[in-house]
């Protein structure tokens, strides 16, 4: 049965690789939450973001994407953190464990939105482990026992992988989709904020292509939905993990 939350006690953690992964994947579904829910919104990325330039050095583009992501959250009155990984070098260890667990737990998360296990890039493939693990893990007493444990397993949802093919480059199913219509302004503002990347883009391809591909996949998400724009996800439903669907009992289909 799913619990009845009190309007602005739901917390939602987007806990993704990069950078501008949150706000590509699901920053509609999120600015949903937050505008029809009052839910406190949580984004995060594993890694750092040191590798995404061709002008900047490492640390100063780390520091840059950093005060990008703390910039889009905020459009959403929202929360950034990174867990300090290197950009092509993100793996499952115990150390980022911990870390993923006590990001769980500082932000009480109640939804856990994370990269689909099968993705082009690595680093995604990973990042969705460590979320998977850590959303096992932060309920169990004897874990990292200093910091106060979550009362369950939070809810885990995939979104979908980039441009919707997994790591062999085949089409990848969305279980169900949010309709992200009303907020696919909101999912503009915060993929805009990543200046560093879209103007990078913009140089290369000669257009705003960073938005355009974001608008281009949501719409063709949204056309299998019968909606203008919309979001695909997938929901870890494995032994011990929360079965109802929340995000669809609250937004819809």
């Amino acid at each position: 049965m799913i619990p009845t939350f009190e309007p602005g006690a739901l917390s939602v953690l987007c806990l993704m690789a990069h950078p501008d992964d949150a706000e590509i994947l699901a920053a509609g579904t999120l600015a949903r939450l937050r505008r029809e829910h009052g839910a406190t919104i949580h984004i995060a990325t594993v890694a750092m973001g040191d590798l995404g330039s061709v002008e900047h050095p490492s640390a100063e583009i780390a520091r840059i994407r950093h005060g990008e992501g703390v910039l889009a959250a905020s459009l959403l009155d929202g929360t950034f953190d990174c867990l300090g990984e290197r950009d092509l070098c993100v793996h499952y260890h115990p150390a980022i464990f911990h870390k993923a667990v006590t990001l769980l737990r500082k932000v009480k998360a109640d939804i856990v939105i994370t990269h689909a296990p099968s993705d082009y890039l690595l680093d995604h493939e990973e990042a969705s482990r460590i979320a998977r693990a850590a959303a096992f893990g932060a309920p169990i007493p004897n874990l990292l026992p200093g910091m106060a444990p979550l009362p369950r397993i939070p809810w885990l949802y995939y979104a979908d992988p980039i441009e919707g093919h997994d790591a062999l480059g085949r089409p990848a199913e969305s279980e169900f989709f949010i309709d992200i219509s009303p907020t696919i302004t909101d999912k503009e503002n915060m993929l805009a904020c990543h200046a560093s990347q879209r103007d990078w883009l913009k140089k290369h391809h000669g257009m705003d292509e960073y938005i355009e591909a974001m608008k281009r996949h949501g719409a063709l998400q949204g056309a299998k939905a019968g909606v203008p724009f919309a979001e695909g996800f997938v929901q870890h439903k494995g032994h011990s993990y929360p079965q109802e669907n929340i995000l669809l009992r609250i937004l819809g289909s």
